[in-house]
């Protein structure tokens, strides 16, 4: 069973960046499609971008496209999430996980693989 450690959050203004990490153990990291996923406080968790296996093939929430770039490195076993021009709505709680489904991507269909790990907290002020 894949598990997952996501880093890199934080407190930042309006208009900052950041850039979260997700490292994966127990699986061939390289077979799975992998996503970042998000929740705010009152709200269900969403989906915020997704991977596929070798990283040919990105997908985006509209909410985020344009400001968010998704990546990944099979090397280390980790995707990224690098989120500019961050907006205080972006404040949530950022998850990572893998698709069980597909190696594709695609957020349509997709089937979480693993436990959720803890998340890191993106806390953007205004």
């Amino acid at each position: 069973q894949m598990q997952l450690v996501e880093s890199g959050g934080g407190l930042v203004q309006a208009g900052g960046s950041l850039r979260l990490s997700c490292v994966t153990f127990g699986r061939t990291f390289s077979s799975y499609a992998m996503g970042w996923f998000r929740q705010a406080p009152g709200k269900e968790r969403e989906f915020v971008a997704s991977i596929s296996w070798n990283g040919g093939t990105t997908y985006y929430a509209d909410s985020v496209k344009g400001r968010f770039t998704i990546s990944r490195d099979n090397a280390k076993n980790t995707v990224y999430l690098q989120m500019n021009s961050l907006k205080p709505e972006d404040t949530a709680v950022y998850y990572c996980n893998a698709d069980r489904s597909s190696k594709m991507g695609s957020p349509t269909g997709w089937v979480i693989d693993a436990p959720w790990g803890q998340g890191t907290q993106v806390t953007v002020s205004s």
